[in-house]
């Protein structure tokens, strides 16, 4: 019998506003979802924002005097109004949409690599990243520093899924320009302990930039709190819709930094020999930005704001704290990360015996479990630990404990499939 946990969220009533949730898949079976880590659910509040703007104001922004245009634009820069009371920014202007974490992150290190001094990135710098970072936190790094001629130095992982932060003084020195570490592992849910990272950085006068793509949707994110100068996040993993991400960064520094890409609306003026740039945010928004996305996005702040992040991610540890449990009683199963449910994020990897997890995450299918396989996006993490994949399932604020016992007794049937 599924356990009744504390701290709970209403699933059943939260659950009706995602109607994908009562999809019947393969011989009847109904729809377990378990891989929000990749991308969430959209509920029914947002899909119903995104089907009136389409029906009732599209046009582009900015740029136009009639009715459509302006309801658009009002639209628009209203959610980013949204987006920055539920980050806590000091300012609406230091909210820039981009169409993903990774096009944010891509961004920053751009910026940093055509800046002037004192931000500049060059072969006299280092950048700092971390081995557990998705790709979208590794590749940019690594394409700046090849260009710059930066050194580019990161921090390792202890056996159970944790930064090793004891040469961190050794690591961020008077050389670093830039750090950059995810708050949230998406592959073993590992919670960094930004505080330290964070302080150390200042100490040396370096920057700091956070990915919180697997944050911001599930617990409450300040960037004041922070106090990192750039924060990404993604739509896609916190109910909204995918073509739209935020990058958050300090006002002094969006002044200073040069834009990422050039086109319509970034400017100020233009003439055949030079051109100068509008103030940020528009001057890292080049072209028809992501209009009806950001929208969305903006519905979806709406939603999880009329939840509480606080009462989200209450619910989050209880589901966690329980599948850490449940998946610790199937034989042969090894969970890569925290195997306790402190300090780490909603999202659990793990293998199982000799099976590969394309095997395993097949037969689930079957069942009508959804679940990720392969390396998430975060390849070193599965060299680190001599493995060549894994499973993992990730839970949101409409994950059941019944979901959990679900996925427990269909790696059962995937132990007996293959002996």
């Amino acid at each position: 019998m599924t356990q009744q946990l504390p701290g709970l969220l209403d699933t059943e009533t939260l659950r009706k506003d995602f109607p994908i949730l009562d999809r019947v898949l393969h011989d009847g079976k109904k729809l377990v979802y378990l891989d929000n880590a990749a991308t969430s659910q959209t509920p029914r509040q947002v899909l119903d924002v995104l089907s009136e703007y389409y029906e009732q104001h599209n046009a582009n922004v900015h740029r136009g005097v009639h009715v459509l245009a302006e309801e658009a634009t009002a639209l628009y820069e209203g959610a980013r109004d949204k987006v920055a009371e539920f980050i806590n920014a000091p300012s609406r202007n230091e909210v820039i949409f981009t169409k993903n974490a990774s096009e944010s992150l891509n961004l920053v290190a751009n910026m940093l690599g055509w800046a002037d001094e004192p931000y500049r990135v060059d072969s006299d710098t280092e950048i700092v990243i971390t081995e557990m970072e998705h790709h979208s936190n590794i590749v940019p790094w690594q394409l700046l520093a090849q260009r710059t001629g930066a050194k580019l130095k990161w921090f390792g992982l202890t056996d159970d899924g944790r930064l090793d932060l004891s040469d961190i003084n050794e690591i961020i020195n008077e050389k670093t320009k830039i750090v950059s570490f995810t708050l949230v592992s998406n592959i073993m849910g590992t919670v960094n302990p930004v505080e330290a990272i964070v302080r150390r950085a200042q100490e040396v006068g370096a920057l700091v930039c956070v990915d919180a793509s697997q944050a911001a949707p599930h617990m409450p994110l300040d960037v004041q709190a922070l106090q990192a100068d750039f924060v990404a996040f993604t739509g896609h993993k916190m109910c909204g819709p995918t073509g739209i991400g935020v990058l958050w960064g300090r006002q002094e520094l969006l002044e200073d930094l040069p834009p990422f890409l050039g086109g319509g609306e970034m400017i100020e003026t233009v003439s055949m020999h030079s051109s100068t740039y509008a103030p940020a945010p528009h001057k890292f928004e080049a072209g028809t930005p992501p209009i009806s996305q950001a929208i969305g996005l903006g519905a979806a702040v709406d939603y999880l704001s009329s939840i509480g992040m606080d009462k989200i991610a209450q619910h989050e540890h209880a589901i966690t704290e329980y599948a850490v449990k449940r998946l610790q009683e199937v034989p042969d199963l090894r969970i890569i990360g925290p195997t306790t449910a402190e300090d780490r994020g909603a999202a659990i990897s793990f293998t199982l015996g000799d099976i590969h997890p394309h095997d395993v995450g097949q037969v689930l299918d079957e069942q009508g479990i959804a679940v990720r396989v392969g390396h998430h996006c975060a390849r070193p993490v599965c060299l680190r630990y001599g493995i060549p994949a894994t499973t993992r399932a990730s839970f949101y604020l409409y994950s059941t404990p019944a979901e959990v016992d679900a996925l427990v007794e269909g790696l059962e049937h995937v132990r007996n499939f293959f002996g």
